[in-house]
Parts: C-alpha cells; structure tokens; sequence
C-alpha cells in the first residue's frame, strides 16, 4: 500500500511537471473531507492517507508518499442539483439564503452562465426556485467553497486571549409614563 502523508499544493502552486505524477485518486466529496482513507486509485494501486487533519481535498491537489510518488485528488462524478440564476445580485441573493441554511456549496460560472452547486434536497431546491433559478439534477464533479477561514494546503489554528472585564454596571434613570 502506497501511504499519502503530505499535501504539496497542486500543479500551478509547486511547478510539477504532470509527468511526474502517478495516478489519480478520484473521490466523492465526503471522502474528501477526511484525512485517514483508504482507497484505489484509478490504476487500481492501494493507497492510504494519513493526512493530517485540515482542509478538505480539493480537485487538483497532489499528495506525496511516503516514498515520493505524487498522487494528484480528483472530485467524482456524484448527484448534485445545480440552480442556475443570473449573476449579480440574483446570484448573490441565493448564496446567502442556501448559505443561511449551512449548506455546503460550490458557486461557479460557466458557458451556460452563472451557478450554484450543491447536494440533492427538496427544501433547498424550492427555495432556489423560489428565488428565480432554474433547478437541474445529474451527475457532476462537487468542489465546494473552501470556507472563509480555511486556506488549501494549511492548517493552523488562532487563539484569542482577552484580558479586559465584560462586566458593566447599567443605571437607567428615566421613567415611563403612560396615560390612557
């Protein structure tokens, strides 16, 4: 088994050539998001991660082994439903109203325009047509937004120290009168 212990970035951050990659390791979102797998790539070689925990597998990134192999992530075809909306601010409306609801999603423009991507549920999928897009169901690659406060290929954690007092005295010296 091939063991997968480093994330070096993908192809345009490091300068690797693509000959000097492996295989390709396809995964579903939710395989993506873990740092301890086992799987097969596409040549069918066993392989392990043994990642530490971080961000999630993005579509393009490369892994080394332990024994320097690089193993470039794919994302797999899976079911998604894309809701496609004018861009501007009908694009930015149903961002934050399927973000409002913490759905994972990934917000993209292509030849048809202007989308969002996210996983199959009925709710979410009203609500997009609600605002004025078109929903359609298939088969293509998920590669969601990374989050505000991750960055690809770190991990590192903020600590926040206050030393001042929360506490605060209130007097509210005014009265209320109400005739009827």
């Amino acid at each position: 088994m091939l063991e997968l212990i480093e994330r070096i970035g993908d192809v345009k951050s490091t300068g690797i050539d693509t000959s000097e990659i492996l295989d390709n390791l396809i995964l579903p979102y939710e395989l993506r998001i873990r740092g301890r797998l086992r799987a097969t790539t596409e040549t069918n070689v066993d392989v392990g991660l043994f990642l530490d925990r971080g961000p999630v597998l993005r579509d393009g990134d490369l892994l080394q082994a332990r024994t320097g192999e690089i193993v470039r992530i794919r994302a797999a075809e899976e079911q998604v439903v894309t809701a496609r909306i004018k861009s501007g601010q009908p694009l930015a409306r149903l961002c934050y109203h399927l973000g409002n609801r913490h759905v994972t999603l990934a917000i993209g423009e292509d030849e048809q325009g202007s989308f969002v991507r996210f996983p199959p549920d009925h709710v979410l999928e009203e609500l997009a047509e609600r605002l004025g897009a078109t929903v359609v169901h298939h088969t293509a690659p998920f590669d969601p937004e990374p989050g505000a406060y991750s960055q690809a290929g770190h991990s590192h954690g903020h600590g926040h120290s206050h030393s001042h007092d929360h506490d605060h005295g209130h007097s509210h010296g005014h009265s209320h009168k109400h005739t009827h």
